[in-house]
């Protein structure tokens, strides 16, 4: 199964914090504090010193800690640039993969720098297995954050601006949910993107983590979380995207996969139309465009996980398996947490479209006013159509959190009811069980006064014992007027139990006098004799005479 992702710190992603990877109970480099803008030698200029060399504040212990350095002292990957080159005829080319490693990596700084041709207006980086030398490159040529490197390492939600004449740095780091077939239960396909092979695991040995993937037994479909993390330096003439992927162990989107969706948004009629009279005054769109990854990848795992929440429902409903309660406490979990990844996918969009635009805020002398607020009106329509979509995967989320907390609500329901007819089984034994013991106390009670004569005479009766005088004609003598006097009692304390059941109409207990119950014998023959005597005279067919 993919790893957990990691936590994310959010106050390890803010850019404008002031101190930047650092806890409160961390060191402060005080060296550094008293001179932080000092001018860097020649030799600290170098690409190789990123990302101290740029900004000073990064001192090794933040690098250290944002996880830089280890990225840094990777230098013997081999890291593969895809670029995907737009035109400002909206044409989308693909170049030859880069294949950069820490003997070559200076000939590839001499072809960042090398001049594109002027019909390229953005430039397309996707970096798979980022190397240290490739990371310093990239954040040395563009003058990148380091926080952009920190907040995609540690999958940290970030939007950030970074205006600077007659363009900006834009950083997007977006969590987001994908679903996946699992490949212990499929053939390995040769065009897969992925080749790591991974353990079985059983939906039993599923824990509420909802930063860990969530495998759905009902499809054999894996949901795991994906990340989006582009950084765009956005300028006239021409524009850079770099986006970056995880290692292949977290199974995300690999760079191979992104740039061919970009390159088949770029075929589409719809977004070719519209990049045809936009992509010269806004590179904007492009990022917008990537945007519709997660998009698509929120909604089929909705779709995914819809189908799974319909298997439980039916489940459910033909048993009361409590395996069955604790997947749904799982999957409920991890629909509370999307909704937060929801959240932040709307907050990008919004930012996207909101975030003032150099560009366009001072564009160049050939484009007219008209084309300005032409170009700006789209990004509204677009932003919109984005934002339209993310509403209707977060009502499609609450439809399935409600639906299912309706089948959790059965599935108690059904355990409840399992439970009150267990407990009717066992209150109709426990009638049962009482009823038997007070035949048997009423058993025991008869035979009582006879053994308690026999153990006061004891062996003093003449029959077994010469020398006594007792006599069995005393022991009966004895034995019957107390046994007769035993059954008389208990009689009469049943009779009052239930005389004194009914009540009157003002609440309180029927009252029933002393001789009442010890009269019982002659009440109960004077109560036969009255029923005999309002009897009607039947025949031998027992017809009543007319």
């Amino acid at each position: 199964m993919p790893p957990r992702i990691p936590q994310p710190h959010h106050r390890h992603g803010a850019p404008s914090g002031p101190w930047p990877f650092l806890d409160l109970d961390s060191e402060i480099d005080l060296d550094t504090c008293s001179n932080p803008k000092r001018e860097p030698s020649q030799e600290q200029k170098h690409w190789s010193k990123y990302p101290q060399s740029l900004y000073p504040n990064w001192t090794p212990l933040q690098q250290e800690k944002s996880g830089i350095t280890k990225i840094v002292d990777y230098v013997d990957g081999h890291c593969t640039i895809h670029e995907v080159n737009v035109l400002d005829t909206a044409a989308f080319t693909s170049e030859e993969d880069t294949v950069v490693t820490a003997f070559d990596a200076e000939e590839y700084w001499k072809k960042l720098h090398m001049e594109l041709p002027e019909n390229v207006r953005v430039r397309a980086l996707f970096v798979d297995s980022l190397s240290g030398p490739m990371c310093q490159m990239l954040g040395a040529r563009y003058n990148i954050e380091p926080f952009f490197f920190s907040s995609s390492f540690n999958w940290i939600p970030a939007r950030y601006q970074d205006t600077v004449d007659e363009g900006d740095h834009i950083t997007l780091t977006l969590s987001f949910i994908r679903p996946m077939y699992n490949p212990t239960t499929m053939p390995s396909s040769p065009t897969s993107s992925h080749s790591l092979s991974l353990p079985t695991l059983k939906p039993v040995d599923q824990t509420i983590d909802t930063q860990a993937p969530l495998l759905l037994s009902s499809s054999d479909r894996i949901i795991l979380p994906d990340i989006l993390s582009i950084h765009m330096v956005r300028c006239h003439g021409l524009s850079t995207i770099i986006s970056y992927h995880p290692p292949h162990k977290h199974r995300a989107t690999s760079a191979h996969t992104m740039r061919t969706r970009l390159l088949a948004a770029g075929q589409s009629v719809y977004w070719n139309k519209l990049f045809t009279p936009t992509i010269s005054v806004d590179p904007s769109f492009v990022l917008l465009a990537l945007l519709w990854y997660p998009l698509y990848a929120f909604d089929e795992s909705l779709d995914a996980l819809y189908a799974h929440i319909c298997w439980l429902e039916g489940r459910v409903i033909a048993t009361t398996d409590m395996t069955l309660t604790q997947q749904l406490h799982v999957v409920r979990a991890h629909l509370l947490h999307y909704s937060s990844l929801l959240e932040d996918f709307r907050k990008t969009a919004v930012f996207i479209a909101e975030t003032p635009n150099p560009m366009l805020e001072h564009p160049p002398d050939d484009v007219s006013a008209e084309k300005v607020a032409s170009v700006k009106e789209l990004m509204r329509r677009e932003s919109q159509n984005l934002l339209d979509e993310i509403a209707r995967l977060e009502q499609n989320r609450k439809m399935q959190d409600n639906r299912l907390k309706n089948v959790m609500d059965l599935a108690f329901s059904s355990v409840n009811l399992e439970d009150s007819r267990t407990m009717k089984h066992l209150t109709e034994a426990s009638v049962r069980d009482s009823a038997a013991m007070k035949q048997i106390s009423y058993l025991t009670m008869f035979f009582l006064p006879a053994s308690f004569a026999a153990t006061v005479f004891g062996m003093n009766v003449n029959v077994l014992s010469p020398d006594t005088h007792g006599t069995l004609a005393h022991y009966f003598a004895f034995a019957l007027p107390l046994t007769v006097l035993t059954v008389w009692a208990i009689t009469a304390v049943r009779r009052r139990d239930k005389d004194s059941n009914p009540i009157h109409a003002n609440g309180y207990s029927k009252y029933v006098p002393l001789w009442s119950k010890l009269s019982w014998p002659w009440v109960a023959v004077r109560d036969g004799v009255r029923r005999n005597s309002t009897r009607l005279p039947t025949n031998k067919f027992g017809e009543v005479y007319p």
